[in-house]
Protein backbone atom coordinates (compact mmCIF):
# COMPACT_ATOMS: atom_id res chain seq x y z
CA UNK A 1 0.00 0.00 0.00
CA UNK A 2 1.61 3.46 -0.94
CA UNK A 3 0.31 7.31 -1.49
CA UNK A 4 0.78 10.13 -1.43
CA UNK A 5 -0.52 13.75 -0.37
CA UNK A 6 -0.73 17.20 1.48
CA UNK A 7 -0.58 16.94 5.62
CA UNK A 8 0.21 19.72 8.53
CA UNK A 9 1.99 18.03 11.33
CA UNK A 10 0.04 18.11 14.41
CA UNK A 11 1.54 15.83 16.49
CA UNK A 12 4.86 13.98 17.15
CA UNK A 13 5.88 11.76 19.57
CA UNK A 14 8.96 9.45 19.87
CA UNK A 15 9.10 5.76 18.82
CA UNK A 16 12.29 4.06 20.39
CA UNK A 17 15.56 5.53 20.85
CA UNK A 18 15.60 6.66 16.89
CA UNK A 19 12.02 6.82 15.58
CA UNK A 20 9.13 9.08 15.87
CA UNK A 21 5.69 8.51 15.31
CA UNK A 22 4.33 12.06 13.40
CA UNK A 23 0.26 12.36 13.06
CA UNK A 24 -0.97 14.25 10.15
CA UNK A 25 -4.22 16.14 9.31
CA UNK A 26 -4.08 15.25 5.11
CA UNK A 27 -6.00 16.77 2.71
CA UNK A 28 -7.30 13.06 1.06
CA UNK A 29 -6.57 10.22 3.79
CA UNK A 30 -7.84 12.59 7.48
CA UNK A 31 -6.01 12.52 10.16
CA UNK A 32 -3.50 9.53 9.88
CA UNK A 33 -0.15 8.77 11.90
CA UNK A 34 2.94 7.10 10.75
CA UNK A 35 6.59 5.69 11.85
CA UNK A 36 9.29 8.21 10.69
CA UNK A 37 12.49 6.25 10.46
CA UNK A 38 14.86 8.56 12.01
CA UNK A 39 12.78 10.98 12.88
CA UNK A 40 14.25 10.92 17.40
CA UNK A 41 17.41 12.67 15.02
CA UNK A 42 18.32 16.32 15.31
CA UNK A 43 18.79 16.57 11.58
CA UNK A 44 15.07 15.64 11.55
CA UNK A 45 13.85 17.69 14.25
CA UNK A 46 13.26 21.00 12.59
CA UNK A 47 11.19 19.34 9.93
CA UNK A 48 9.39 17.13 12.77
CA UNK A 49 7.23 20.20 14.60
CA UNK A 50 3.67 20.62 14.83
CA UNK A 51 2.39 23.44 12.57
CA UNK A 52 4.71 22.51 9.66
CA UNK A 53 3.24 21.70 6.34
CA UNK A 54 4.82 18.23 4.16
CA UNK A 55 4.30 16.07 1.65
CA UNK A 56 3.92 13.17 2.97
CA UNK A 57 4.37 9.34 0.94
CA UNK A 58 2.78 6.62 3.46
CA UNK A 59 3.92 2.96 3.06
CA UNK A 60 2.47 -0.02 4.16
CA UNK A 61 1.84 -3.65 3.71
CA UNK A 62 -1.69 -4.15 4.82
CA UNK A 63 -3.99 -0.98 4.62
CA UNK A 64 -4.83 -1.37 8.26
CA UNK A 65 -0.80 -0.90 9.61
CA UNK A 66 0.42 1.89 11.25
CA UNK A 67 3.23 2.38 8.27
CA UNK A 68 5.54 4.25 7.61
CA UNK A 69 6.05 8.32 5.99
CA UNK A 70 8.58 9.74 4.52
CA UNK A 71 8.44 13.20 4.82
CA UNK A 72 9.09 16.78 2.73
CA UNK A 73 9.38 19.99 4.53
CA UNK A 74 6.89 22.37 2.31
CA UNK A 75 6.36 24.99 4.78
CA UNK A 76 8.14 25.38 7.84
CA UNK A 77 6.07 27.66 10.51
CA UNK A 78 6.70 26.43 13.64
CA UNK A 79 9.68 28.16 15.09
CA UNK A 80 7.06 31.69 14.24
CA UNK A 81 4.19 29.75 15.89
CA UNK A 82 5.83 28.52 19.00
CA UNK A 83 7.39 31.93 19.82
CA UNK A 84 4.13 33.83 20.34
CA UNK A 85 1.87 32.56 23.62
CA UNK A 86 -1.29 33.11 21.15
CA UNK A 87 -0.19 31.16 18.48
CA UNK A 88 1.25 28.54 20.29
CA UNK A 89 -2.02 27.68 22.38
CA UNK A 90 -4.07 28.27 19.33
CA UNK A 91 -1.82 25.60 17.77
CA UNK A 92 -2.30 23.29 20.38
CA UNK A 93 -6.21 24.20 20.63
CA UNK A 94 -6.48 23.03 17.47
CA UNK A 95 -4.56 19.66 17.50
CA UNK A 96 -6.57 18.81 20.24
CA UNK A 97 -9.98 19.30 18.60
CA UNK A 98 -9.12 17.66 15.70
CA UNK A 99 -7.88 14.21 17.49
CA UNK A 100 -11.86 14.09 18.09
CA UNK A 101 -12.07 13.00 14.68
CA UNK A 102 -12.33 9.12 13.56
CA UNK A 103 -8.80 8.56 12.07
CA UNK A 104 -8.24 7.76 8.56
CA UNK A 105 -11.81 9.93 7.98
CA UNK A 106 -11.10 12.28 4.97
CA UNK A 107 -12.23 15.81 5.68
CA UNK A 108 -10.82 18.44 2.78
CA UNK A 109 -12.36 21.35 3.33
CA UNK A 110 -10.83 21.21 7.09
CA UNK A 111 -7.77 20.11 5.83
CA UNK A 112 -7.54 23.63 3.48
CA UNK A 113 -8.63 25.44 6.73
CA UNK A 114 -6.03 24.29 8.62
CA UNK A 115 -3.29 25.20 6.23
CA UNK A 116 -5.14 28.81 6.35
CA UNK A 117 -4.83 28.82 9.84
CA UNK A 118 -1.26 27.97 10.50
CA UNK A 119 -0.26 30.59 8.03
CA UNK A 120 -1.86 33.33 9.96
CA UNK A 121 -2.17 32.42 13.45
CA UNK A 122 0.97 34.56 13.99
CA UNK A 123 -1.31 37.71 13.68
CA UNK A 124 -3.43 38.16 17.16
CA UNK A 125 -6.43 40.15 15.14
CA UNK A 126 -6.73 37.33 12.76
CA UNK A 127 -5.84 34.10 15.09
CA UNK A 128 -9.24 34.62 17.40
CA UNK A 129 -11.71 34.44 13.97
CA UNK A 130 -9.57 31.95 12.67
CA UNK A 131 -9.63 29.48 15.41
CA UNK A 132 -13.79 30.31 16.46
CA UNK A 133 -14.26 29.56 12.53
CA UNK A 134 -12.62 26.37 12.64
CA UNK A 135 -14.82 25.38 15.96
CA UNK A 136 -17.36 26.39 14.02
CA UNK A 137 -16.21 23.72 10.88
CA UNK A 138 -15.18 21.20 13.83
CA UNK A 139 -18.63 21.41 14.99
CA UNK A 140 -19.95 20.39 11.38
CA UNK A 141 -17.79 17.40 10.71
CA UNK A 142 -18.41 15.61 13.93
CA UNK A 143 -22.08 15.78 13.28
CA UNK A 144 -23.18 18.53 15.13
CA UNK A 145 -23.25 21.44 12.59
CA UNK A 146 -25.41 25.09 13.69
CA UNK A 147 -27.89 26.10 10.90
CA UNK A 148 -26.94 29.71 10.27
CA UNK A 149 -28.42 30.37 7.10
CA UNK A 150 -31.89 31.62 7.82
CA UNK A 151 -34.49 32.17 11.08
CA UNK A 152 -35.60 29.21 13.33
CA UNK A 153 -38.65 31.58 13.61
CA UNK A 154 -39.88 33.40 10.31
CA UNK A 155 -37.27 31.39 7.81
CA UNK A 156 -35.92 34.55 6.31
CA UNK A 157 -32.16 34.95 5.61
CA UNK A 158 -31.24 38.57 6.39
CA UNK A 159 -30.40 40.12 9.54
CA UNK A 160 -29.39 37.28 11.63
CA UNK A 161 -27.88 38.47 14.97
CA UNK A 162 -28.84 35.47 17.32
CA UNK A 163 -28.54 32.20 17.37
CA UNK A 164 -30.68 29.57 19.99
CA UNK A 165 -28.86 28.12 22.60
CA UNK A 166 -31.24 25.48 22.16
CA UNK A 167 -31.59 24.38 19.05
CA UNK A 168 -28.38 25.74 17.58
CA UNK A 169 -30.60 27.69 14.70
CA UNK A 170 -29.82 31.55 13.69
CA UNK A 171 -32.76 34.11 14.69
CA UNK A 172 -33.22 37.36 13.19
CA UNK A 173 -33.19 40.69 14.70
CA UNK A 174 -37.15 41.37 14.65
CA UNK A 175 -38.02 37.46 16.11
CA UNK A 176 -35.04 37.32 18.71
CA UNK A 177 -35.32 41.18 20.51
CA UNK A 178 -38.42 39.50 23.04
CA UNK A 179 -35.55 36.73 23.83
CA UNK A 180 -32.51 38.48 23.68
CA UNK A 181 -31.28 37.99 26.98
CA UNK A 182 -31.81 34.21 26.66
CA UNK A 183 -30.08 34.23 22.75
CA UNK A 184 -26.40 34.24 21.74
CA UNK A 185 -25.26 36.83 19.67
CA UNK A 186 -23.99 35.78 16.12
CA UNK A 187 -21.51 37.23 14.45
CA UNK A 188 -21.17 38.45 11.15
CA UNK A 189 -17.63 36.95 10.53
CA UNK A 190 -19.40 33.78 11.23
CA UNK A 191 -21.36 33.81 8.41
CA UNK A 192 -20.27 35.90 5.68
CA UNK A 193 -16.83 36.96 4.81
CA UNK A 194 -15.55 40.86 6.21
CA UNK A 195 -13.10 43.19 4.75
CA UNK A 196 -11.30 43.48 7.98
CA UNK A 197 -10.69 41.89 11.51
CA UNK A 198 -13.54 41.69 13.27
CA UNK A 199 -13.80 43.46 16.36
CA UNK A 200 -12.73 41.81 20.02
CA UNK A 201 -16.16 41.89 20.82
CA UNK A 202 -17.20 40.09 18.32
CA UNK A 203 -14.50 37.56 18.55
CA UNK A 204 -15.83 37.23 22.01
CA UNK A 205 -18.71 36.55 21.17
CA UNK A 206 -18.08 33.90 18.79
CA UNK A 207 -16.01 31.91 21.34
CA UNK A 208 -19.42 32.13 23.72
CA UNK A 209 -21.34 30.85 20.80
CA UNK A 210 -19.03 27.92 19.59
CA UNK A 211 -17.72 27.11 23.72
CA UNK A 212 -21.41 26.82 24.52
CA UNK A 213 -22.36 23.85 21.69
CA UNK A 214 -18.99 22.43 21.96
CA UNK A 215 -19.65 21.98 24.95
CA UNK A 216 -23.21 20.88 25.52
CA UNK A 217 -22.65 18.50 21.98
CA UNK A 218 -19.04 17.56 21.96
CA UNK A 219 -17.49 17.06 25.61
CA UNK A 220 -20.24 17.01 27.82
CA UNK A 221 -22.10 13.64 26.69
CA UNK A 222 -18.46 11.95 26.65
CA UNK A 223 -18.14 13.43 30.93
CA UNK A 224 -15.41 16.05 29.81
CA UNK A 225 -14.37 19.32 29.75
CA UNK A 226 -13.47 21.89 26.84
CA UNK A 227 -9.79 21.25 26.72
CA UNK A 228 -7.73 23.02 28.76
CA UNK A 229 -5.80 24.13 25.34
CA UNK A 230 -8.91 26.40 24.93
CA UNK A 231 -8.53 28.08 27.89
CA UNK A 232 -5.37 28.77 27.67
CA UNK A 233 -5.86 30.26 24.02
CA UNK A 234 -8.80 32.39 25.50
CA UNK A 235 -6.52 33.83 28.32
CA UNK A 236 -3.33 34.47 25.95
CA UNK A 237 -5.57 36.37 23.69
CA UNK A 238 -6.93 38.56 26.46
CA UNK A 239 -3.34 39.36 27.15
CA UNK A 240 -2.08 40.22 23.43
CA UNK A 241 -6.21 42.41 22.68
CA UNK A 242 -7.84 39.80 20.99
CA UNK A 243 -10.76 39.41 23.10
CA UNK A 244 -11.61 41.91 26.15
CA UNK A 245 -10.35 40.87 29.63
CA UNK A 246 -13.72 40.20 30.63
CA UNK A 247 -14.64 37.84 27.91
CA UNK A 248 -15.19 33.89 27.83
Amino acid sequence: MEWTDEGVIIGVRRHGEANAIVELLTRAHGRHLGIVRGGGSRRQAATLQPGNSVRAVWRARLDEHLGSFTLELTAARAGELMAQAHSAFALAHVSALLRLLPERDPHGDLHGLVETMTEHLGEVRLTGMLVARFELMMLAELGFGLDLTRCAATGGRNDLLYVSPRSGRAVSREAGEPWRQQLLDLPYFLVGEVAAPPSAGDVDAAFALTGHFLARRIFEPRGQALPDSRAALLGALKRAGGIPAGGQ
